[in-house]
């Protein structure tokens, strides 16, 4: 073995196997004989951070017990401690409570993995919601930023635009709120097509050792103290050098993706939830640590941007043109977001009031108007005389007295091509793009393009962006006629042609719907199935996982393994080796939930 794949190797060993640096433990022994009741638990927590953070009613605190998308479950408590110090003193709690502990900050996972699962627990249920902490610190001259846990990608790309840079991700949900560390922790990509997922060595969290005993480990290579006390007092009032920060070699960033993302004749996909390349204590976690902050990379802005929007008729035709940008560009996209004809459609009815919310509105509104409706819808549900999902009714019946809203171009190739691409270049990779455009398509029988005004650009996002939620109003509305939806986020092999699937006739049967949207150069696909009514979507997804691993594909690609996927053998060391007793999260990619005896972990 050479010495830089030996270093790699002890880069990614778990940090239970290496020595932490500013390591400092709380002297709170697992024994049963000292462990405290839940009113006991109850009484100290509200002692803590006061009655109005602690919420044990199960009818105030059921938003933040049930999952976005499906999925929820019982707790003893919800709590939302207002500094890091109380979030460390609450671990404190819990741990002498013998209660499993799920962090959780947006909520906006689409695998039920930041709530509770079913009431089968063994133990107390403690939420810790981390919203409140959502300072950001941008250190080295703006080239690196550290996130508390409860910043947002929102929040951090409004930050970093005022100094002309650019953050790690911009996927849509971080309109709705989506949380930095929400998305190191679930190995969340995105739309960039040069950034991979998030990826960093450098962060501060908690975790329970092999001995029961609550630890906290520094490894941000920031002096913030010694104690739990100093560290997480200076981080949060930001009592740190922020100018010239140590670099130790470790990574705030995925730096090897691009060159992954160009290697179009690789076997495997360039990225996905359980690629063991990338799973490095906070980052790929699952809630399997409390983290308390990660220090990540950013990005200079481009000078210029130009979209293209390609339409076409062909799968193999975009197959090659994604082969030729890949392999021959020397500047390759900033993004490339793929839309079939079908969810075009969906998008363009059902999407409609995001798109022109968002447009009017602005991104910022729409975080607090989610947060709205999520209110509303909670409240509502209360009232059996409401009709279920009586929000989205009125939403969708306003959203339709408005005239047509996309631009007229975009509309004539949604009539000529089944298939659509909406490709940004910046710099000089437009002209690449100008160049590389008019040769292909003045070959081309089955596909064309044109280049975007400002306007068409920022709609065709828009109209990408509302896609995930459109798929879901879709459901909604149909709900009498149509069965459930089945949502997969899938990666593919790098080399492969046929990227479009063929689905044999017994799972064709079952759909009423198929919604195919994605990441295009990444090969990271959104795949929607709307069920029809019916059918069994237990029975639909095993038959579909099933087709998808004969493919070679990997899945989840990007919103982790949560309640819904059975995390793959790599995964599942993982998450062992960073909580050996079992107490974070139990339960996710459906390991077991029970207490676990810290010897079988050694």
């Amino acid at each position: 073995m050479s010495d830089t794949q030996s270093l790699n190797k002890e880069r990614h060993m778990p940090s239970l196997n290496r020595a932490s640096s500013n390591l400092s433990s709380s002297n709170i022994a697992h024994q049963d004989q000292d462990t405290l009741h839940p009113e006991q638990v109850l009484d100290k927590l509200t002692h803590l951070l006061g009655a109005g953070n602690v919420q044990a009613d199960p009818e105030k605190n059921e938003h933040y017990r049930m999952g976005w998308r499906s999925g929820g479950g019982s707790a003893l408590a919800v709590l939302f401690p207002q500094t890091l110090l109380e979030i460390w003193r609450s671990l404190e709690i819990c741990v002498e409570g013998d209660c499993i502990i799920i962090m959780q900050a947006a909520k906006t996972g689409l695998t039920e993995g930041s709530t509770p699962s079913g009431n089968d627990y063994d133990r107390p249920v403690v939420v810790i919601n981390t919203l409140a902490m959502n300072q950001l610190y941008l250190v080295n001259d703006n080239e690196q930023v550290i996130s508390l846990p409860g910043a947002t990608l929102h929040q951090l790309q409004s930050q970093l635009k005022a100094v002309n840079r650019a953050p790690h991700s911009v996927i849509g949900s971080s309109t709705l709120g989506a949380s930095i560390i929400g998305g190191v922790s679930n190995n969340s990509g995105g739309a960039l097509v040069k950034r991979g997922p998030a990826y960093t060595e450098l962060a501060l969290f908690a975790q329970i050792d092999k001995h029961g005993q609550l630890v906290l480990v520094n490894h941000l290579d920031v002096e913030l103290g010694d104690t739990p006390e100093e560290i997480l007092t200076n981080l949060q009032t930001g009592n740190f050098d922020k100018r010239a920060l140590s670099d130790t070699g470790k990574l705030a960033s995925d730096k090897e993706y691009i060159a992954r993302v160009k290697d179009v004749d690789a076997s495997t996909p360039s990225r996905f939830n359980a690629d063991k390349r990338r799973l490095y204590e906070a980052s790929g976690c699952a809630g399997k640590l409390a983290v308390f902050a990660v220090r990540l990379d950013t990005y200079p802005t481009a000078a210029r941007e130009k979209t293209f929007y390609i339409g076409t008729n062909s799968v193999s035709e975009l197959a090659q043109l994604r082969r030729q940008i890949l392999s021959n560009f020397d500047n390759i996209p900033e993004v490339g977001e793929y839309m079939h004809r079908d969810i075009f459609d969906v998008s363009a009815k059902y999407g409609k009031d995001t798109f022109l919310s968002i447009k009017h509105l602005g991104t910022n509104a729409l975080p607090r108007l989610f947060s709205i409706k999520g209110a509303m819808d909670a409240k509502f549900h209360k009232w059996p005389w409401m009709p279920k999902h009586f929000t989205d009714k009125v939403m969708q019946f306003v959203a339709n007295i408005f005239p047509k809203h996309l631009p007229k171009r975009m509309l004539e190739y949604r009539d000529q091509y089944e298939h659509h691409l909406i490709l940004k270049m910046s710099d000089e990779g437009i002209a690449e793009a100008q160049d590389f455009l008019k040769v292909f398509f003045d070959a081309s029988n089955t596909g064309n393009y044109f280049e975007c005004s400002q306007e068409e650009s920022e709609s065709a996002f828009l109209h990408r962006f509302a896609a995930a939620g459109a798929a879901l109003r879709y459901e909604v509305i149909h709900e009498k006629d149509v069965g459930e939806i089945l949502a997969l986020d899938i990666a593919i092999p790098r080399n492969e042609l046929e990227w479009l699937e063929t689905l044999p006739e017994e799972i064709e049967q079952h759909l009423e719907k198929k919604l195919y949207y994605g990441h295009f150069f990444c090969y990271v696909f959104h795949q929607d199935y709307i069920l029809k009514k019916g059918s069994d979507a237990h029975l639909v997804k095993k038959m579909m996982l099933e087709l998808l691993s004969a493919r070679g594909a990997k899945y989840p690609a990007e919103h982790n393994v949560g309640h819904l996927y059975e995390a793959e053998p790599d995964l599942q060391n993982f998450y062992a080796s960073l909580d050996p007793t079992n107490t974070f999260n139990p339960g996710i990619g459906k390991m077991s939930k029970t207490k676990r005896n810290c010897s079988c972990c050694l």
